[in-house]
């Protein structure tokens, strides 16, 4: 049982790691979304999207230590830590409630700020598309069908001669 527990309180830790890389990554989009820099804000997207991918391994991989641990202790495969770590070894819960506990403190603050940076990403889409707007008034403006493809508008774009003079 030493072995599983030793491998799921590995798990957790690479996992508590991958969140704090998350949040990094997050603040660093932010922080280029701030001081407006373009070229580097396509970059963080791609590290982001890495990194998710990494999270999603590293969850899986929690997942099934803690599935094993469980069945090892007799619980139900899907059973909670809540009702987990009560079937630890005494000296080990308060190590896992921590990591636990701050594994989901992290989650939440990942969550957070994903959701900002939607926001602040959403509103700099929103102003482009005004400032767009305001130089090319008549056009319609770009649309996205279901495959992530421009829709082509039904009005022509006038030159630019046509809407300046």
């Amino acid at each position: 049982m030493n072995e599983l527990l030793q491998h799921l309180i590995e798990a957790l830790r690479e996992e508590l790691k991958q969140y704090g890389e998350m949040l990094a990554l997050l603040d660093h989009q932010q922080e280029l979304v701030m001081h407006r820099q373009a070229p580097e804000l396509l970059q963080s997207v791609s590290a982001i999207n890495a990194q998710a991918e990494t999270l999603h391994a590293v969850r899986r991989e929690r997942e099934q230590r803690r599935r094993c641990f469980a069945l090892k202790v007799n619980a139900v495969e899907n059973a909670e830590f809540v009702v987990l770590i009560p079937l630890m070894p005494a000296d080990y819960r308060p190590l896992l409630q921590a990591l636990v506990q701050e594994n989901n403190e992290l989650l939440v603050r990942v969550q957070q700020r994903a959701r900002q940076n939607h926001l602040l990403l959403s509103r700099a889409v929103e102003l482009m598309q005004r400032f767009m707007s305001s130089l090319f008034p008549g056009a319609n403006p770009g649309t996205y069908n279901d495959d992530g493809h421009v829709l082509a508008g039904s009005v022509q774009p006038h030159a630019l001669y046509d809407a300046v003079g």
